[in-house]
């Protein structure tokens, strides 16, 4: 059943809340890429703005992973929700008044790069205590990044034509309202009296515990490869969303409504492959599910870059959206599934980390090649990346699920995966 985790009333309302605010989240980003395009007219202001907003992933997460293993992660994530509708209404106000500059958009972009970077490994990490089966889990994390991905369907669509009646100010107004729906959605959770306090009172050492996570992350091999995967997927491969205002201003001829369309292309894909994810009985198993869709999201966007027809565009991001949404929530559901209870909160910052921390570097260093080389190439130079790491990745599969094999047969699914060979 694709739908089971919806059975789970606190995940059911959570992911009502976060459809909505996410749906607002993905306005705000295509509203914030094209005003910087059309303020500047750049390709690297773009790279830039990109990698100064997204930084703060890759600097401050995996303290985030400690504070997630030790404080109540309901109330963090009450906190980081409350602070980024404040940066929303900001950026509209300034939008709307006319006031705003470039500066203004890369300190309000790092403000909300430091929220994101607590918020997001706690919601990995709470995503487990809203599901009580551990059976559902992955169907759960499927369910999550289908949401994800439907709302980047509609929300780009929405924003493309917002842009062009009324401006971006407007989508940044309406980012700030839709954070109400996920702040009510976790007030009106019902956790249990354990849940109610701070998971531990003892006073503890967060560079300590830090490097305990460190270690358990980099000594575990299954865990630490599939990080590296991700790690240069999204350095080399990720950077094509800086670089997408480019390719709708200056490759397919068009305005801020076909930047929406590609990007609701690739989120199209997304939704197929997380739809396709969710309908899979267990979604856990280490397989070569990773390096194929990691080629597929490669090749991709190599032949995207190569289009000057909107619908051979639009099919190829489709397809790139499909491998690489497979790859990341595959990814997801096996490090949580596999990683110890009391150190999942680190291991998720870690994949916060080498999915949103090494993203800044690779759209400054592509808004660095765009200028010189073109988007074009660009493009072709990190499909190619993208292809070698899968192929890299390709090999040592078999290795890695000898190591987790015994996790999986304490989990009860042995038999899966002697079916996955």
């Amino acid at each position: 059943m694709v739908f089971r985790a919806l059975k789970y009333r606190n995940f059911r309302i959570f992911f009502i809340g976060q459809g909505i605010s996410l749906t607002g989240t993905w306005m705000q980003t295509i509203a914030m890429s094209w005003l910087v395009y059309r303020m500047t007219d750049s390709a690297f202001m773009l790279g830039l703005v990109g990698f100064l907003s997204q930084i703060p992933a890759f600097i401050f997460t995996p303290f985030a992973g400690v504070l997630a293993d030790r404080h109540n992660k309901r109330r963090m994530l009450f906190f980081t929700q409350s602070l980024a509708m404040i940066q929303a209404f900001t950026l509209g106000f300034l939008a709307l008044t006319g006031n705003i500059e470039v500066w203004h958009i890369i300190v309000l972009g790092v403000f909300l790069g430091c929220i994101g970077a607590l918020d997001i490994p706690v919601r990995h990490a709470f995503l487990t205590e809203m599901i009580d089966g551990k059976e559902d889990l992955g169907n759960a994390i499927a369910l999550n990044s289908m949401m994800f991905n439907v709302t980047r369907l509609i929300g780009p669509s929405i924003a493309g034509l917002l842009i062009a009646m009324v401006g971006e100010g407007v989508c940044f107004v309406i980012n700030g309202i839709s954070y109400v729906a996920v702040i009510i959605s976790l007030m009106a959770m019902k956790m249990s009296a354990s849940d109610k306090a701070e998971i531990q009172k003892k006073p503890y050492n967060i560079l300590k515990d830090l490097k305990e996570g460190f270690d358990y992350v980099f000594g575990f091999r299954p865990i630490r490869d599939i990080l590296l995967l991700l790690s240069v997927i999204s350095m080399m491969g990720m950077s094509y969303a800086v670089l997408m205002p480019v390719f709708a201003k200056d490759v397919l001829g068009g305005g801020p409504h076909t930047l929406g369309f590609l990007m609701a292309a690739v989120g199209l894909g997304a939704f197929t492959g997380t739809a396709y994810l969710a309908s899979k009985k267990n979604a856990v198993l280490l397989s070569n599910m990773l390096p194929i869709s990691t080629g597929i999201f490669g090749a991709g966007i190599i032949l995207f870059s190569l289009s000057y027809v909107m619908w051979v565009s639009l099919l190829l991001l489709f397809i790139a959206g499909f491998g690489i949404m497979v790859q990341m929530a595959s990814s997801n559901t096996i490090l949580q599934t596999i990683a110890d209870d009391d150190k999942r909160g680190r291991v998720m910052s870690f994949y916060t980390m080498a999915f949103m921390g090494m993203a800044p570097i690779g759209s400054l260093l592509a808004g660095w090649l765009a200028t010189g080389l073109g988007a074009r190439n660009t493009l072709i130079i990190s499909g190619i990346s993208c292809i070698i790491a899968a192929v890299i990745f390709a090999f040592r599969v078999p290795y890695l699920k000898k190591i987790v094999r015994p996790i999986y047969v304490k989990m009860g699914i042995s038999s899966e995966i002697e079916m996955e060979g």
